[in-house]
């Protein structure tokens, strides 16, 4: 049995974890896809947006968003209804 697994292995490499607003950037960008294809901003929950070459889990991001309307600040809630989104 080797007792060095692995070795002579390179160590996998874990993603960079992205910041809130690097997230927040991704799916805006997603929404605004979305709303420019499909005229709305009412996707099924389930619905996954891709958006160069990544999945943003948009219907999911929305109904979250609707839900916690309170906890956004001004400038997110304006981006949001700029594209008309229905609260």
């Amino acid at each position: 049995m080797d007792r060095h697994r692995g070795a002579g292995r390179r160590p996998e490499r874990r993603p960079v974890r992205r910041t809130r607003n690097d997230r927040w950037a991704a799916s805006i960008a997603a929404v605004r896809q979305f709303h420019a294809r499909a005229a709305h901003l009412r996707p099924a929950r389930k619905h996954v947006e891709v958006l160069h070459g990544e999945e943003t889990k948009l219907g999911a991001f929305l109904d979250n968003t609707r839900r916690k309307t309170a906890k956004l600040n001004e400038q997110r809630h304006a981006e949001l209804d700029q594209l008309g989104m229905r609260w």
